[in-house]
Formats: C-alpha cells, structure tokens, sequence
C-alpha cells in the first residue's frame, strides 16, 4: 500500500512552461516561483527564515515522553530537540552550535 502523496513534495517542482511563459495578472516569473515555493521562496513565519528541517520518526511513548518533559519545563519541544543534538555534539567532540 502507498502513502498519499505530500504536498511538501509539490515545492521542489519547476512551473509549467505555459505557467512561466504568461505570467498571471501584473505577477512576474520571480513572484509567482516565491509563492509556489520555487527558486528564492521567502514564505512562511520569520522565525523558521535562514533554519532547515530536521525530523525523524520515533515510537509513540518516545513522544510521550518528549512532550511530556517540554510541558513540564515550560520549554518547546524543538529547545529539548536543540538541547539533545547539542549534547551529541559535545559527546563526539564538535562544539555546540546552539539554538
């Protein structure tokens, strides 16, 4: 069985030649490539601009646990997730990068 597709996956795409080649309405290549998530996007909240993804996938008392210690501290799960991989660093040697 296979899994929906994402929508995600729709960023990386180049626009259809008839797309590029007659801009809609007064919006040029470049404005509409940034709202489709093309070459120079800049969409979406200023406090994920200039950071990258970093996901994996755990079992659900992982998860538990995880959230479970982020409420209890006051703290968001991504500050636990940058404290962890932080603590890897430090393990095998490399420094700390921070938030």
């Amino acid at each position: 069985m296979s899994r929906k597709p994402s929508f995600a996956n729709l960023r990386d795409r180049t626009l259809p030649e008839s797309v590029v080649a007659t801009p809609v309405a007064s919006q040029t290549v470049a404005q509409t490539q940034n709202q489709a998530g093309g070459p120079g996007a800049t969409s979406g909240p200023a406090s994920r601009q200039g950071r990258k993804q970093i996901a994996g996938f755990f079992t659900p008392e992982m998860s538990f646990a995880m959230h479970t210690l982020a409420r209890r501290q006051g703290r968001s799960l991504q500050a636990l997730m940058a404290e962890a991989f932080n603590d890897v660093l430090r393990k095998h040697g490399e420094s700390p990068i921070g938030d």
